[in-house]
């Protein structure tokens, strides 16, 4: 037995909080301008991406609903890449600077198959399955 193994579900945990706060902070900053201003008050997909950013965050970082919120989240970054990025450079991420939407994508369908981790609330509503 691998000797960091009896820490996977805290390490899925932490992987799982750090990744939803660094998400959310995506959509504070659209609509709140917090840390930083990306410019203005977001209308049409990007309203909606910032609504998924903060809702679908906040989410994850608690650990509810963790599996649904993480792939749909997931898919969001993943519309995110082909629309924003892909048409210059596709197979580039770091030509295109879509390198933040591929890692937030696969790490969501990672916590989307793993489930929560450690110190979640969907155990203690019996989501944890």
């Amino acid at each position: 037995m691998n000797a960091l193994q009896r820490f996977q579900p805290v390490l899925l945990a932490v992987l799982r909080i750090v990744t939803a706060y660094l998400f959310l902070l995506h959509g504070t900053a659209k609509f709140f301008e917090f840390p930083i201003s990306m410019g203005g008050a977001p209308q049409g997909i990007f309203f909606a991406a910032g609504v998924l950013e903060i809702v679908g965050g906040i989410l994850l970082i608690l650990g509810l609903f963790t599996r649904p919120t993480a792939f749909i989240l997931s898919g969001q970054m993943a519309v995110a890449y082909f629309m924003a990025h892909a048409a210059e450079a596709p197979l580039f991420p770091i030509a295109n600077h879509g390198e933040s939407a591929v890692l937030f994508c696969f790490v969501f369908l990672y916590i989307a198959a793993a489930g929560a981790g450690s110190w979640a609330l969907d155990h203690a509503f019996g989501k944890n399955k």
